[in-house]
């Protein structure tokens, strides 16, 4: 750490302990460690869960490390890698590929100025795929966060867009 800049420490050194306090309240359970991860990954401040906090999570549950990664890799909820604040998820299901998933792929990246898999140079938007999300009668459908908009169009995606953009939901 003598390398390290003193404001480096500091924000190691506050996160390590906000990492801890997260991991007490749950009574350092292993059962919670699902809820442990949602919020190590939503104080993050970048949506997601760095290397270093899972390796404190594994030692303080007591758990293998590669248990704690399987964990962190297996469920799309979770990102190793730092993501825009607003994860944009399109389902790729068959109902909404059918219904035209990838032209609202491409109504996305074209407001965004990005790909699919990429963020936005704010991090304010990361634009992925996703499963299912079981709207199908409103498809093509996305998932922002826990809000899914449907029966989109180029005016409705500039919308949402400017909505979150600035800083409220979008009504569907």
């Amino acid at each position: 750490m003598s390398n390290l800049k003193k404001d480096e420490v500091l924000r190691i050194t506050r996160n390590y302990e906000q990492v801890l306090e997260i991991i007490n309240k749950y009574g350092k359970a292993k059962e919670q460690l699902l809820s442990i991860f949602l919020d190590i990954q939503a104080a993050s401040g970048e949506n997601f869960v760095a290397e270093e906090w899972a390796e404190v999570v594994a030692r303080e549950l007591e758990l293998p490390i590669t248990q704690v990664h399987d964990v962190l890799t297996f469920y799309a909820m979770f990102s190793i890698k730092s993501r825009g604040k607003y994860v944009i998820e399109i389902c790729k299901s068959t109902p909404c590929h059918v219904s035209k998933a990838d032209a609202t792929v491409k109504m996305f990246e074209d407001e965004l100025g990005i790909k699919l898999g990429e963020s936005t140079s704010d991090n304010l938007f990361t634009l992925l795929h996703t499963s299912c999300v079981g709207a199908c009668d409103i498809g093509p459908v996305a998932k922002i966060g826990d809000e899914i908009y449907g029966n989109l169009t180029a005016v409705k995606v500039a919308e949402i867009i400017t909505s979150y953009r600035r800083g409220f939901a979008c009504q569907k």
